[in-house]
């Protein structure tokens, strides 16, 4: 018996000098310190975790069949909820307020790169977000569409009718709208991207500008101005949203260009926001599961071209072939194309300018 108490006794031999009360203030120091590092001891310590997910309009319906899947997943793996806080709107508004700290993501999946880029810029996104994630950080991706009229009365077939005197093109604002600026970039490369030189694409885009009346600030305005007040002859759009009008409204006029740009769509872990929210395992998680093949059924189910082909055809959805592909870095990658394009008195200011004299 006092050969198996010896190592107990020999632990207390370092406390024998202290009176009652230190030893007393001694246990309770460490108790506090047991606490909290057990309270540190990991997200999956928690009964629940919150996710604050922060996306553009257009993808809410796919996330609301998405993250149900996830959570389940998730409650299977780790024992624990995962309680997601959403919030939709216009891409470039949603990554200003992620910047301003208005809205603290931990995940943010936006119609452009280069609104991920502007939250990497300021700080909030490590550099190199691109590459910790698949396809360099595109989840989802479209192309543009052509909207007529019904009957398509002007007998639109191309890009290239487009500038005829007789079409009217509604548009948004490059400068305020994602959209907007996908179809300014359709346009310039649909000229670029088949033998075309930077002055004929320069002509073809201030003929098409030059006749539109006023800019809406976002691609909700203009297709309102469009559908609803009947104005213009011509819309451009997402493909996707315009299969998901055509299913409501069967009636619905549209041809998708052969020669067409890829509208890739982001997704990144916010990396300060989730270092400050303990989130980094789960947004790192979902930021996966939206790759995975229950994620871009959904996705391709909504009209997504799926950044996995054989989730589209497993789906057995037929989207209209495209003959010429280009990506923005086709066109010198965004940081150009902020400069050139978007930038104070960048090409489509210019535009805007020689139209409106």
């Amino acid at each position: 018996m006092n050969v198996s108490l010896l190592p107990i006794r020999s632990l207390f031999r370092p406390f024998r000098s202290l009176s009652g009360r230190s030893f007393l203030s001694f246990l309770l120091v460490g108790l506090l310190a047991s606490l909290a590092l057990a309270s540190c001891g990991g997200i999956g310590s928690k009964p629940e975790v919150k996710l604050n997910l922060v996306s553009f309009s257009v993808t809410k319906a796919a996330h609301d069949q998405i993250i149900p899947k996830f959570v389940e997943k998730w409650r299977k793996e780790h024992n624990q909820k995962v309680i997601f806080q959403r919030s939709y709107g216009g891409s470039l508004a949603q990554a200003d307020d992620v910047i301003a700290g208005k809205q603290e993501a931990d995940v943010v999946h936006l119609a452009l790169p280069l609104d991920v880029m502007r939250i990497s810029q300021a700080g909030l996104i490590n550099r190199g977000w691109e590459e910790r994630v698949p396809r360099r950080g595109v989840v989802s991706h479209s192309v543009a569409a052509i909207v007529t009229r019904a009957g398509n009365p002007k007998k639109i077939q191309s890009w290239a009718d487009l500038a005829r005197e007789d079409v009217t093109v509604l548009s948004a604002d490059p400068k305020t709208s994602g959209i907007a600026i996908w179809q300014l970039l359709a346009l310039w490369g649909s000229v670029t991207q088949t033998g075309g030189e930077p002055q004929q694409a320069w002509d073809f885009v201030r003929r098409i500008y030059q006749k539109i009346p006023t800019l809406a600030r976002d691609a909700r305005e203009a297709s309102n101005a469009f559908f609803q007040e009947g104005k213009g002859d011509v819309l451009v759009t997402y493909e996707n949203e315009v299969i998901l009008a055509a299913r409501n409204q069967p009636d619905t006029n549209y041809l998708v260009p052969p020669v067409n740009i890829s509208i890739d769509n982001p997704v990144a872990v916010v990396d300060r926001n989730v270092d400050k929210h303990g989130t980094r395992e789960v947004a790192e998680a979902f930021v996966n599961f939206l790759y995975s093949e229950p994620a871009q059924q959904e996705l391709a189910k909504l009209g997504y071209r799926s950044v996995n082909p054989f989730v589209a055809k497993d789906e057995g959805l037929q989207f209209p072939p495209i003959e010429t592909l280009f990506n923005a870095q086709d066109l010198g990658g965004w940081t150009l194309i902020e400069k050139e394009f978007l930038a104070n008195n960048g090409i489509f200011e210019q535009i805007k300018n020689q139209s409106a004299s």
